[in-house]
């Protein structure tokens, strides 16, 4: 368990997951395999929940619905970021909401637009985090290299687990 506070925790992964455009989102089917797709996060300040626009009628929203358990991964490879968030699904009918978060993007996934029926807004309930932060490519590299040759094991930044 990281010794940072809940606060700082939250900071430390909203500063990560701030500019990442896309999230790989876990769920659980009903056969029981575990099943990740690319959704688009919503611009808005990480404050232990996340929010997604999805349709009604996915695979996706009906995994959560029956099995709301989730995971979300985020990654920045070009800065050594990577943040995995476990959380609980709630799908969420809420018109203001999706006016704030509403962008003419989804207008090529929803043909009604913003009042097409088949909207639905995901909310997830980070429940816990893990997420790692090297120093950068090239001494992350150089580290993996130097403990293949001298058994040493490398230094490969930060890693922390935490609960939210």
């Amino acid at each position: 368990m990281s010794e940072l506070t809940h606060q700082d925790a939250v900071k430390k992964i909203a500063g990560i997951i701030k500019d990442v455009k896309f999230a790989m989102l876990t769920t659980t089917t009903s056969e029981g395999h575990l099943h990740s797709r690319p959704m688009t996060t919503q611009q808005t300040e990480f404050d232990g929940d996340v929010w997604f626009i999805g349709g009604k009628d996915t695979e996706s929203v009906a995994d959560m619905r029956a099995r709301p358990q989730v995971n979300l991964a985020y990654a920045k490879p070009g800065d050594g970021e990577y943040v995995s968030l476990t959380g609980t699904a709630e799908l969420v009918e809420d018109r203001a909401k999706l006016d704030e978060l509403w962008s003419d993007f989804y207008k090529a996934y929803f043909e009604g637009g913003k009042e097409d029926p088949n909207i639905q807004l995901i909310k997830i309930h980070a429940g816990g985090a893990e997420f790692w932060e090297s120093d950068g490519k090239v001494r992350t590299l150089f580290q993996l290299a130097r403990g293949a040759i001298t058994g040493q094991q490398a230094h490969m930044g930060t890693n922390d687990t935490v609960k939210l």
